[in-house]
């Protein structure tokens, strides 16, 4: 990522992982047709919130692999590259 951007406070910066074209049966699934992906790769995370004037870190970290909603985050766009901007209670799980 050649742009630098930090996320403040509790935000993450999330890339999507793009599914797969095809279904088990070999189908294959158009553009139009497929829903965006739930699944992604953490690329930057934020210093942590404030609580009772503590800064609490976050429980994810760059590199993890994250499932999240469906509507969640801001889509921005970093070296012509799509990626999400959100929170880290729009985050719900880390997949290992």
């Amino acid at each position: 990522m050649a742009t630098k951007i930090r996320p403040l406070q509790d935000r993450v910066i999330v890339k999507r992982i793009a599914e797969e074209e095809k279904t088990k049966g070999g189908i294959i699934i158009p553009d139009t047709a497929k829903e965006k992906p739930q699944e992604g790769k953490v690329i930057a995370v934020g210093p942590g919130k404030y609580e009772d004037g503590k800064l609490v870190p976050l429980g994810v970290k760059a590199g993890d692999k994250i499932l999240f909603g469906k509507y969640s985050g801001s889509e921005i766009k970093l070296d012509d590259e799509e990626h999400l901007i959100m929170r880290e209670d729009d985050i719900l799980g880390v997949i290992e």
